[in-house]
């Protein structure tokens, strides 16, 4: 069992090599770790597509799991009242009137590997 500390290390190694990932397929990153309220958004980002919101589960060796299986309907259920909440405070058009992603990326770092599962529009949120 990890401490808390290297938790908290393994997820920001995690969302680095998301951002990174994103980045090299176009993406502008709007925001990390954006706060609204006890609500939290991994990863906020922009391509051609909209706007995505992404959820990042970083884990190591051994799994119970696979990551994105910890996306459970109350974790996205909170998602989208923080996209809502982030898209209610943005003044740029080109941000609050895009289409809206609801993505996950499932990372595992087994040593000197990070593997990344990209899971484009994981989940549509049309009754939360």
């Amino acid at each position: 069992m990890e401490k808390n500390g290297s938790r908290q290390q393994t997820g920001r190694i995690g969302e680095e090599a998301v951002c990174r990932y994103l980045e090299a397929r176009g993406h502008r990153i709007l925001g990390r770790n954006c706060r609204q309220g006890h609500l939290e958004l991994d990863i906020i980002s922009q391509d051609l597509d909209g706007v995505h919101f992404v959820e990042v589960k970083t884990r190591r060796p051994p799994l119970q799991a696979d990551p994105q299986e910890c996306v459970t309907f109350p974790k996205q259920r909170r998602l989208v009242k923080a996209a809502l909440a982030y898209l209610s405070k943005q003044k740029d058009p080109h941000v609050r009137d895009c289409e809206c992603h609801f993505d996950v990326a499932a990372v595992v770092i087994d040593g000197e590997r990070t593997d990344i599962q990209y899971y484009p529009e994981a989940f549509i949120p049309i009754y939360y």
